[in-house]
Parts: structure tokens; C-alpha cells; sequence
């Protein structure tokens, strides 16, 4: 099922994408395209390839291969045009999910395929190469199909002798010739795209020379009949732009994610950028390709074309985005001795590749240069810098468990959580808007708490208004505790109660979700938004309510979204997670006073209603169930939250400053089971003495005892 799942996902994003482009307006689809080929295209009028308006900007031997098409740039070209890249796509995904690294599983091999098609399909390269028309993604295959294939002839070639189709002259001159045509598809693609020449010095280090001296001789042939037809042209491409560099938008535009690119971006400009690229371009294609011959000769063929390809992206005058294709294949190297490690590298290659830099880092201008070189930082990590395991390591099939009383790793975590909040805000920015709906709830809430005799925001909405000191501390309170406690309460539970976080940050993300979907499906006016009922916002001022968008407030982020109120909900969700952690009865009662506290300022600001907040402790409630299923389903205990209250029931303060309670059997008179403390950062494996006993001295190993194969408390 979930196969079949999986590649209904294929299939339906492949549809959509090409969905997307047909339906647009001719003029609006494959915009680079029909500006090459069209009635005025750079390719059909005579003159300069890079001259104009929509100046060409490859290769003069891609312009000279494109020319045909002129011929036939009319409106069925843009439908034939994009199944064929339908095509070079599940090629591409076709030889990557062939080329992973063995020993592979069968699952694996099942699920590979179409997994390499839903990450193609939901790349940015590929979304660009559909909508602009792009070349890009045929020197990707020609490269792909050339290394992987010359890869098994090499391997075909050393076993030859002893038998076979290749023993003998006969076989070893088929090689050969393989090995010239793989050399001549490398060279093809050098030519449509120059960064990949840097394969054909791959091809040399791994001992494949007749495919290296191919490869160089196809690129001169094409290079050098180019010039021949486009003397003008060839020049101007090579000599005057420096093998394209300038062409096009201006290099310095966040599109462009090559190093030079980078440097501009910084302010580099003029002889220092040229000195600085003349020292780091050959630096990075230097290490890439030691590293690449490292994991070439280790069979891990695909990661080896990643990490040249990655450094060619690095090394390219301009890598605009339909060229960066090179990132996504290094999701296969494997990364971490641990299997919470494992998915640090996969994931990120997948978010940078997915989407928009902006939403991998904080909206800091600190974060900004990282935000705007996302693909480049994920290009040099994965061609000089991340140290991929190589097959022989033990870590390779057998990785360190990190079971669920482990620290997660802070990498992903940080990942995740930032991306959370990006799709948090996306998703409540784009949820209806409609004033006339969101209204009409506002009217059925009032209506509800009147009935109920709970409509008490009006009174504490005056009373803050009239108040100076309450209507400012209630300002202060909103826009500053609501991220501030939630944020100090995971960092605190990340360091020093690992088992504890997991639960907890697993709850708030069902309760958040569950919000974004009240946001959704029930648009609601906050009480200072209706128009004559005499609310005051005393954060922003009064709204023109004849303005359909109420100024300038509406425009930063959807003023509808208040059903339910995520300010209370997370407000609960701390005072759990107080309560879990502490018998102390002050740090109890401020923990209680909190969510109280948060109900009465978002009332008094008038930005919620009391029914707002029951809808904001349901969410959390049905959060915590959320997780407690989730622990079950996947065996990790029957009461994860429960259990680290157990844990805390006896000194949870000695706990808080660094000393783990004393463990003992459930019911045996010893005290509570005691998860754990690891001051030092090390990380608590699974297995039977990972909640009871886990802080007293290590024993021998040794056959578990009869009491311990019988104990259900150290199972969960």
C-alpha cells in the first residue's frame, strides 16, 4: 500500500507539474524557450545569440543544436517540449535509483524509484526547468548515464578475463569502445554545460582514460564546430564572458548560487573577487575530486557524480537555479554513527532543494547571507566538507540505535522546527481571509457566549484600555511570552531531560497542527476587527474598518486566524511541561498562573474571544492523546509523558540541577523509575536498562537476569 501510495505521488506530481505549464497563457509558459525559438527568438532572427532583450545564454554548440527547432517553435512545441522533459526527468530518477550503493535491500530497491521521482518532481531545478524551458536537465543524464555505466563496464572489464562475454581481444575491444562512447556522452554534455568538464578529470583519476581523452576530444569537436558556424558568438560566450559568466540577469542575483555569485553578493567586486576565485575555484574542485575518486573506488558511484557535481555548481560562473540540479543525488551519502543522525544530511538536502532559502533560517538579518546562499552552503558541504561513511565502515549497515530516551540530534531538530514554523506561517497566511465569513463567526462566537453569560472580553477590554500600566503590561505580555517561554522550555528539556522533550515537543506539534487547522476551516474576526462593537486594540491602535484590509496591520499576516488561540493553547502546553518536571509547588503554581495569565491578556487586548481559548486547551489536550498514541503505535511505551512524570514524582528540583533520582523496580519499595541524566550530552541507548537503572553503576555484560526478561516496567 504504501508503495502503491508512493507512486500515485510520483504520478500525480509529474501531472501536476506538467499541468501547470500547459495551462498557462502561451506567452507565459516556457519563457525562455519561445524567447530563443519564437518569431523574434535570439535563434530565428540573424544577429548575435547574445544580443537583445532575451538574450541567449548558453553555450554557442546548445545554440547551434537548438537551431532545428525553429523550424518547429510553434504552439504544439511547448506540449512536446515538456513531456520530453517528462521524460529526461524519469530518466534521470530511472538512473539514480539504479545506481545506489549495494548491498541494497529489496524494499529499498522497490521504494526507490518512485522516491527519486517525488523529490525530481518537487525540486526547485526541476519546477524551473519546466516552467522556463530549460536544457538543464539533458547534461545531468548524459553525465549520469556516462560515469554510471562506464562505472560497471570498469567493473565488468577487471573480471573479464576470467570468463564471460568480455574475456578475451574481442571482449576487452568492446569495453574499450564503451568506455570512448561513455567518454563522448561526458563530452556532450561538457559542451552544453562547461562546469561538467570537471568529469572528465574524474575519469582519469579512476583509471578510465579512454573515456577521459573521449570526453575532452567530444568537447573540443563540439566547441570548435561551434566556432566554426558562430565565430562571433564563440567568442563572445568564451573570451568576452568568460565562459558565460554575465549573461543573462545580473550575476550578483540570489538565483545564481555559484561561488562568484556568493562573492558579489558580499561586495566583491573587480580584481579582489577575480583573486580570491582564483584561489578557492581550484581549491574546491581539487578536494571535491579527491573525495569523488575516495568514494568511487568504495562503489558509491552516484555520490561520486554528486560531489564533482556539486563542486562544477560551486566552480560555474553562474549556476542559476535550473542548474543545480547536481545537489539532490548527494542525498544518498550516508552520514552519523548513530540512527538519529542518519536523516540530519537527507533532510536538509531535501528542504534547501525544496524550497525557498528564506525559509531554512530565522528572519534575522544575521541569518539573511545563509537564507540567501542555502544551494551553495549545501554545494560545498557536500563536495569539500561532510564526511560521508564509506562502505567498509561499521557504521555503514549497522549504525548506533538512538532509541527513544535519546537526545534527538540538535541539527534536525533546529531544521525542523524552523521549517515548522515557516509552513505555521505560510499556512495561516494563506488560510481565508474573507472578511464577510470571518465576521459572520465573529457574530455566531459573541452569540454562543451570550447565551453561556460568558461574554466578559468587552469589560477587561475597557478596563485595559482605561488602565495605562495594565493596558501596557498586557501589550508587552502578548507580543513577548507567547515564543520566549515555549522556546526556553524545549532548550531546558533538550539539555537536561532528552526523553521528556521528545514527548512534549512531539504534543505541541499535534496541537499546532490541529490550530492551523481551526485557522483553515473556521476564519474567525478577532473582537478588536468587528466593526461597531466598541473593541479596542490597545497593541495597534484603532483600524479604519472601512478599509477592506484595515491597513497596514492585515497586510503582514492573516488578522483572521484566532480560532483557536494558540497563545493559550501553548501557554498550557508549558504549564504540563512544568508540571512534569517539578513537584516544587511555587514553580507549580507559576506554571498554573500562566495559561490563566496568558487567558486574561489575550481578552484585555482584544484579540481574543473566552471560546477562543477553550478552543486553544482542546488543541493541546488532543495534542498530548495525539502523542501517547503515537508512543504506542511505535512501541516506544505505553505513557511517555506519564513515565517522565514518574520520573520527577521524588526531588524533580535535584533532578533540575543535574542529579538524577535514585532508580528502583515499580512496586518493589525502591522509589520511581528514574529516566536518565546526561549532563555531559551523551546520549542513552535502547535496550532493557534504559528507564530502570540507567544512572547506577554499568555491570558486566552478561544474559539478562530472569527478573529483568520478566519486568514489563523495563520493556516500557
Amino acid at each position: 500500500m504504501l508503495l502503491a501510495g508512493l507512486w500515485l505521488l510520483a504520478l500525480a506530481l509529474a501531472v501536476r507539474q506538467a499541468a501547470a505549464v500547459l495551462r498557462l497563457p502561451r506567452d507565459e509558459r516556457l519563457v525562455d524557450l519561445f524567447a530563443w525559438t519564437g518569431d523574434n527568438g535570439v535563434l530565428r532572427v540573424h544577429g548575435s545569440l547574445y544580443d537583445g532583450d532575451a538574450a541567449f545564454t548558453g553555450t554557442p554548440f546548445a545554440g547551434l543544436v537548438l537551431k532545428p527547432l525553429t523550424r518547429a517553435a510553434e504552439q504544439g512545441l511547448g506540449v512536446v517540449w515538456t513531456f520530453g522533459t517528462l521524460l529526461l526527468v524519469a530518466a534521470v530518477g530511472a538512473v539514480a535509483a539504479r545506481a545506489l550503493p549495494g548491498p541494497v535491500s529489496r524494499r529499498t530497491a522497490l521504494f526507490a524509484l518512485p522516491a527519486a521521482l517525488s523529490l525530481l518532481a518537487l525540486s526547485v531545478p526541476v519546477r524551473n526547468t519546466f516552467h522556463l524551458g530549460q536544457t538543464s536537465i539533458l547534461p545531468v543524464l548524459l553525465v549520469l548515464v556516462g560515469w554510471l555505466a562506464g562505472g560497471a563496464d570498469r567493473h565488468r572489464e577487471r573480471h573479464g578475463p576470467a570468463g564471460g562475454p568480455f574475456a578475451g581481444p574481442r571482449g576487452q575491444a568492446a569495453v574499450a569502445l564503451a568506455g570512448k562512447a561513455q567518454g563522448v556522452l561526458i563530452g556532450v554534455a561538457g559542451a552544453l554545460q562547461p562546469a561538467t568538464l570537471l568529469f572528465v578529470p574524474l575519469l582519469w583519476l579512476t583509471g578510465r582514460r579512454r573515456a577521459a581523452v573521449s570526453g575532452a576530444g567530444t568537447f573540443l569537436i563540439c566547441t570548435l564546430a561551434a566556432w566554426a558556424a558562430l565565430p562571433d558568438d564563440s567568442w563572445t560566450y568564451w573570451v568576452h564572458h568568460v565562459a558565460g559568466a554575465g549573461l543573462g540577469d545580473a550575476a550578483d542575483a540570489t538565483a545564481n548560487q555559484s561561488l562568484h555569485g556568493a562573492l558579489l553578493r558580499a561586495g566583491l567586486h573587480g580584481a579582489p573577487e577575480v583573486a580570491l576565485l582564483a584561489v578557492l575555484v581550484p581549491a574546491v574542485g581539487w578536494l571535491a575530486l579527491r573525495r569523488a575518486v575516495r568514494y568511487a573506488r568504495d562503489g558509491q558511484l552516484l555520490l561520486a557524480a554528486a560531489v564533482v557535481g556539486c563542486a562544477a555548481v560551486v566552480a560555474s560562473p553562474t549556476a542559476w537555479q535550473h542548474q543545480q540540479l547536481w545537489v539532490l543525488p548527494a542525498i544518498v551519502g550516508r552520514v552519523g554513527r548513530r540512527t538519529g543522525d542518519r536523516l540530519v544530511w537527507p533532510v536538509f538536502v531535501v528542504m534547501v532543494m525544496t524550497l525557498d532559502g528564506s525559509a531554512l533560517v530565522p528572519k534575522i538579518a544575521a541569518f539573511g547571507m545563509l537564507g540567501e546562499n542555502a544551494v551553495l552552503l549545501a554545494a560545498l558541504l557536500a563536495s569539500c566538507v561532510v564526511p560521508f561513511l564509506l562502505r567498509e565502515a561499521p557504521a555503514w549497515a549497522a549504525p548506533q540505535p538512538s532509541g527513544p530516551l535519546s537526545r534527538p540530534n540538535l541539527m534536525l531538530e533546529l531544521l525542523l522546527i524552523r521549517v515548522g514554523y515557516w509552513a505555521y506561517s505560510y499556512v495561516r497566511g494563506h488560510a481565508p481571509d474573507s472578511r464577510s465569513l470571518a465576521e459572520g463567526h465573529g457574530h455566531q462566537i459573541l452569540t454562543a457566549e451570550r447565551f453561556l453569560h460568558l461574554d466578559v472580553e468587552h469589560g477587561l477590554n475597557k478596563l485595559a484600555a482605561r488602565t495605562e500600566w495594565l493596558r501596557e503590561a498586557g501589550d508587552t505580555y502578548y507580543t513577548t511570552f507567547h515564543f520566549l517561554v515555549p522556546i526556553v522550555l524545549l532548550g531546558f528539556l533538550y539539555v537536561r531531560r532528552a526523553p521528556l522533550y521528545r514527548a512534549a515537543r512531539t504534543a505541541l506539534s499535534f496541537a499546532t497542527l490541529l490550530g492551523l487547522a481551526g485557522f483553515w476551516l473556521y476564519p474567525l474576526a478577532p473582537p478588536r476587527l468587528m466593526p461597531g462593537l466598541g473593541y479596542i486594540d490597545t497593541a495597534h491602535g484603532p483600524q479604519d474598518l472601512s478599509d477592506p484590509d484595515f491597513g497596514a496591520l492585515t497586510q503582514l499576516s492573516n488578522q483572521y486566524a484566532a480560532m483557536p488561540s494558540l497563545h493559550v493553547g501553548w501557554s498550557l502546553w508549558c504549564a504540563v511541561v512544568v508540571f512534569l518536571l517539578t513537584r516544587n509547588r511555587l514553580l507549580r503554581a507559576l506554571g498554573a498562573l500562566y495559561p490563566l495569565l496568558t487567558t486574561f491578556v489575550v481578552m484585555a487586548t482584544a484579540n481574543h474571544y473566552l471560546l477562543d481559548a477553550v478552543g486553544g486547551v482542546a488543541v493541546v489536550t488532543a495534542g498530548f492523546y495525539g502523542q501517547r498514541r503515537l508512543a504506542r503505535i511505535r512501541g516506544t511505551g505505553k505513557r511517555t509523558v506519564g513515565r517522565a512524570a514518574d520520573t520527577f514524582a521524588d526531588g524533580s528540583d535535584r533532578g533540575a540541577a543535574g542529579a538524577a533520582p535514585s532508580a528502583g523496580p515499580p512496586g518493589g519499595g525502591g522509589g520511581t523509575q528514574a529516566l536518565p541524566d546526561v549532563p555531559d550530552g551523551s546520549n542513552v541507548t535502547d535496550g532493557p536498562d534504559a528507564v530502570s537503572g540507567a544512572a547506577s553503576a554499568p555491570s558486566p555484560p552478561g544474559p539478562p537476569s530472569s527478573a529483568d526478561r520478566g519486568a514489563p516496567a523495563r520493556r516500557d
